[in-house]
């Protein structure tokens, strides 16, 4: 199935080297480049070697990992398109999961001041997320997308066969996004889908979720491309999230970005019951399933000064307020809600104990 967008066509199908072949039939330019990690090379990069046979193709390899999500790795990207000759009519394809994504379209937007560029992601999670919406970037300080334009790709192909090559975590990862969508849409959105277990699904039934899933985020980045307003709403979950990715950031207890916002999803559906009266009736089953479904982090009262921090320095904060996306209700959105940190401090307190 094809979609067009205002941004970027999208392209969900489980034939991905015959739709990437004709689309690089419509570039003049023999010059492409592709992103791949250790990883998407050598599970991914054959599925799509019919298709890449009559370029002269440039493979950029870069380490996989967040700590690798840097300037230091662009640097390396941008050097690569240099020393080849790359210009601003060459086409940058990134191969792989969210990482793959955002640093190569950071790199592609600010490369010679912009060349096309266009996203395969082969992780659930980039599937149903990072690869579409247009935000690219990497890593700053500590501090998650703290670098970073919005620039769209010209093409995404999404093709869920690409999971097979996952572990079950990152799997899971993926689905966090997908539920958290749901919770922004409609109550029957999350019954929907919570009633299909995602270690059983096939792979055309995955593309027809992938789809439902890509559909209720595209509905707020085509009203809000550049996140002014109600495309916020793409962050509940994520400011708690990202502080709980931050704090076990290059550890051996890293999380994946799923798994932190599921955690960010739970902290912040409390504080959306206290601050903006999301219904306790609701709230409940919704925590019961994701704490169910999502191992808890553990995390210690000497832990929720670093993870204040975090909070207090998300990049959606403004002015020194903290800035959170609540919900009053499913669908329901609360966009630039407010805390303290005597709410936050409330809230991790209650984390820890259910």
């Amino acid at each position: 199935m094809k979609v067009k967008t205002p941004f970027s066509t999208l392209v969900i199908s489980l034939e991905t080297d015959k739709v990437l072949s004709k689309i690089l039939e419509t570039y003049l330019t023999q010059n492409l480049f592709i992103l791949v990690d250790e990883n998407t090379k050598k599970f991914c990069l054959p599925k799509i070697e019919n298709a890449i046979r009559k370029f002269d193709s440039v493979i950029i390899e870069i380490e996989s990992g967040e700590k690798n999500k840097s300037i230091k790795t662009v640097e390396k990207v941008w050097q690569i398109l240099t020393q080849k000759g790359a210009d601003r009519h060459s086409v940058l394809l990134n191969l792989g999961g969210g990482i793959i994504g955002d640093l190569g379209g950071f790199a592609a937007s600010t490369f010679k001041r912009g060349m096309d560029f266009m996203n395969i992601p082969t992780t659930l999670l980039s599937q149903v997320d990072a690869s579409i919406g247009g935000k690219t970037g990497v890593n700053f300080l500590g501090l998650k997308n703290e670098i970073g334009v919005f620039n769209h790709p010209k093409y995404v192909i999404i093709d869920s066969s690409f999971n097979q090559t996952l572990d079950k975590r990152n799997i899971m990862s993926g689905w966090a996004e997908m539920l958290k969508h749901t919770l922004i849409s409609d109550e029957k959105d999350w019954d929907f889908l919570i009633k299909h277990d995602i270690k059983k699904t096939g792979y055309k039934e995955l593309n027809h979720l992938i789809d439902r899933s890509i559909k209720i985020k595209n509905r707020f980045v085509e009203e809000d491309p550049n996140e002014k307003g109600i495309r916020k709403a793409l962050n509940f979950g994520h400011t708690f999230g990202h502080a709980f990715e931050s704090l076990f950031m290059n550890t051996p207890k890293e999380l994946l970005h799923g798994e932190a916002v599921a955690q960010g999803m739970i902290c912040e559906l409390y504080l959306s019951h206290k601050l903006t009266g999301f219904p306790i009736e609701k709230m409940n089953p919704i925590v019961h399933y994701l704490t169910e479904t999502f191992s808890k982090p553990k995390i210690s009262k000497s832990d929720f000064k670093k993870l204040s921090e975090f909070i207090k320095h998300d990049k959606k904060n403004e002015g020194g307020t903290i800035n959170l996306t609540l919900l009053e209700d499913f669908g329901k959105i609360k966009i630039n809600s407010h805390c303290t940190e005597e709410d936050i401090l409330d809230t991790l307190i209650w984390h820890t104990s259910i």
